[in-house]
Parts: C-alpha cells; structure tokens; sequence
C-alpha cells in the first residue's frame, strides 16, 4: 500500500508547478534530535519557562544553555536522507522552498537553500546588551566546556541564540514569505509536524483554499489529517528518497 501511495505523491510532485515543502520535528528526529512534546520529550525535562522563555533567558541563561546542550551537542547530529533528498529536489528545480519550523539548520547543512526558518535559527546568536553577531560554531566550543557564553565586545553573558524564544513574535519577514509561498502553491507537503502550534500550523490551509493538494508525511497521524489528499506513514529519511528516486 505504501508504494502506491509513495508513487502516487512522485505523481503529484511531477505534476506540481510550485511544490512547496512544510516540516517540522519529527524529520530532525531521524536525525537524533530530540523532541519537544510527547512522552520522552525535552518539556518533559525542561521547563520552557526558565529554559526558552525570554523573560527567564534575561534573569538566568544558564538554564538554556543547558537545554542546548540536550537538544544539539550532546549526539553527532547529522542531515539524514530525507533532509537530503528534498536538497536534491530542490537542485532540480522542483522544490521551490522549505518552510520549517525546525531550528538547527539540518536543512541548509543537507543543501537547501530556499529555506523559511519560522523558529528562527541556532545558527546565529546576538548579544542582547551591544547587539554584536555571533555564528554558533564559535560558541560551540564554550558550551561543550559547560560555560556561559560571554560577550567578547562588552562581557554580556546574555548572547542569546536567534531563536524564537516564548514571549517573542515569530520574525516577520519569514512568515509572510511563508504565507506568499502557501498562497501561489499548488501542491504543499507537510513532513514530520504535528501542526499543533499556530499560527504555523494554518499554512496547509492556505494552501488548499487557495486550491492546492495537499500531501502528509509522518510517522503518526496529524491533528489536520482531514485536509489531506494523500497520507504516508512512514519515515521521511525511508519515504523521500524512494519519492526522489521515481522521480530523478
């Protein structure tokens, strides 16, 4: 059943004049990231409070750097298959963006390059006191040591990752390209996201207002699976290189 099914989302994607992409948590899973919500889930460690709030991050960054350390450092994450895959599709031309709600950057590392980051990025950090600009691989090195980052420029230990932080607007400018993208596509497929938090989780039905097909890709079933055309269950890093390969 799931061949047929992943023939049919080849058939689709063929078909498609602007195939736009929507992922979330569960394709950076494959990759060993964990989880946010669920049973073995970081809240389940972590209070977002104190970790990921902005209020908590200005009275104490400890806790977050703690968390950091849990999401992104302490296993050798890596894009898997089917963060590779959508690469490739993009390469062809095929793919005309990513929107995703995922902050690690697996997208871009794989090979993406029109990629929307709704959550912001780890990849870039601003000390909150001068506003300097700090790639994450320089801060990588303080953190595996188990020490707060200080600022180089005004000794501020609030160098805050460009992430959205709870009590923050998502960046603007990416969520109203993401909305345009919704609108023009004809064909969205979602990918590893519940789409329980909003306003991210609206985007699908954009799309099919606007008069698209729509596409689900997750290992579990979704709070949305009414919209859907077409249902995978399965896992990306397994389903979108069989898609590719049908398709290249």
């Amino acid at each position: 059943m799931e061949k047929e099914k992943i023939k049919q989302a080849a058939e689709m994607i063929i078909k498609a004049e602007y195939p736009v992409v929507l992922t979330g948590a569960g394709i950076s899973a494959e990759s060993g990231v964990p989880t946010f919500r669920g049973k073995s889930g970081l809240w389940k460690k972590y209070d977002p409070e104190a970790a990921v709030s902005i209020a908590g991050f200005r009275r104490d960054p400890e806790p977050f750097w703690d968390f950091a350390q849990d999401l992104l450092l302490e296993n050798d994450i890596q894009p898997n298959p089917g963060h590779i895959a959508l690469a490739e599709l993009e390469k062809l031309g095929i793919i005309k963006k990513i929107i995703t709600q995922n902050i690690d950057f697996l997208h871009q590392r794989a090979g993406s390059e029109e990629v929307l980051e709704l959550h912001g990025t780890l990849n870039r950090a601003t000390c909150l006191n001068c506003k300097k600009k700090y790639d994450w691989k320089d801060l990588v090195p303080v953190i595996e040591a188990g020490n707060i980052p200080e600022c180089d420029n005004c000794q501020s230990n609030k160098i805050k990752p460009d992430i959205v932080f709870f009590g923050e607007r998502l960046p603007q400018d990416a969520l109203k390209q993401a909305w345009q993208a919704a609108e023009r596509s004809d064909l969205m497929i979602v990918i590893g996201t519940s789409l329980a938090v909003y306003p991210v989780a609206s985007l699908p039905s954009v799309t099919k207002e606007n008069g698209g097909e729509l596409i689900y890709l997750n290992v579990d079933s979704g709070q949305q699976d009414y919209l859907f055309d077409l249902i995978i269950k399965g896992k990306a890093g397994e389903i979108l290189p069989e898609i590719l390969k049908m398709i290249d």
